[in-house]
């Protein structure tokens, strides 16, 4: 990519998309294209179609997608598959059609089997059964994979794909039911240092293992994916370190400024017990994470209170 050239992010609202466009930016690209979901619904075909027309744009980031956490997953199982397809089929037709230089789709680690052997590696893909609560949404993204190695391979068109592995920071969601772990931790925490509870008490042992990337380092991976990589297999992208839950709840704490005690309730599930991405084949490449743990939680849990989403 040139500093000029055109550049099409999707899902520039979201948090991979925004990121995206920030380290665009950092980076002195100048032409960079967005458009809000009430602009451009991206599950209409010929809006989709419309768009692409008329702006040519000359690289695409897909970070578009309908997600959310396991209930939505659970609840509305074909608006997530559905909606996913429309999205990926649309914009990567679209965006071959108009010949575009280079096609980044971003997938997510869900997209491998349920107990798929630690840490894993990208070959995994298609060896076994998905986690049940979430496999509308893992299926439409293997889809969005097999779309970009289809049309690579029948029409050369310059596609890649992108798995990251659980992603936090600035933009993240923070809904009490709806967000993800790491959040939904800056949020309870948050609320009871407010309170001045005196106790904190997280869901399950507190014993499984989980890995975490900022948002930040995944927007530099994606540029860095778009500038030296063009091959047909996915790349997982990962931090490389996993943490348990009740030391992540402790990071939490003290980015906080929570200083009461942390209790665990055994009663509740613990999930996966452990879920970490095999990130060699990119750290080989030459990319490497950026942003530690404990200070992604910090400059995360500021953007939060800055936001104003603390007050919600």
């Amino acid at each position: 990519m040139q500093k000029n050239s055109k550049i099409y992010v999707a899902g520039d609202r979201g948090l991979v998309g925004g990121a995206i466009c920030r380290q665009l930016s950092t980076q002195g690209f100048t032409n960079i294209v967005t458009r809000t979901s009430a602009e451009l619904d991206l599950r209409n075909q010929s809006a989709v179609d419309a768009f692409f027309e008329q702006e040519q744009p000359e690289y695409v980031f897909l970070a578009a997608a309908k997600v959310g956490g396991i209930h939505a997953n659970d609840t509305y199982p074909a608006d997530f598959i559905s909606d996913n397809l429309l999205i990926q089929t649309n914009v990567i037709d679209a965006a071959y059609r108009n010949s575009t230089k280079k096609f980044l789709f971003l997938g997510s680690s869900c997209i491998y089997p349920k107990f798929a052997p630690q840490p894993m590696t990208e070959n995994c893909l298609l060896t076994g059964t998905l986690e049940p609560t979430n496999e509308w949404y893992a299926i439409a993204k293997i889809a969005g994979i097999k779309m970009c190695q289809a049309y690579r391979k029948q029409h050369g068109f310059d596609a890649i794909s992108a798995m990251p592995t659980n992603l936090y920071g600035e933009g993240d969601n923070f809904h009490p039911e709806n967000s993800h772990v790491l959040p939904a931790l800056i949020r309870r925490f948050h609320e009871a240092k407010a309170d001045n509870a005196p106790s904190v008490t997280i869901w399950g042992t507190g014993t499984p293992l989980r890995e975490f990337l900022h948002v930040d380092d995944m927007a530099s991976a994606c540029l860095f994916l778009m500038q030296t990589y063009s091959d047909s297999e996915h790349v997982n992208v990962g931090s490389g370190e996993e943490i348990s839950i009740l030391d992540l709840a402790k990071q939490v704490a003290i980015a906080v400024g929570f200083t009461g005690t942390i209790e665990t309730d055994p009663s509740k599930p613990d999930g996966t017990p452990r879920k970490l991405m095999d990130s060699k084949k990119l750290f080989t490449m030459g990319w490497k994470p950026q942003v530690e743990l404990a200070e992604g939680i910090k400059k995360t849990y500021n953007w939060y209170l800055d936001s104003g989403k603390a007050c919600l």
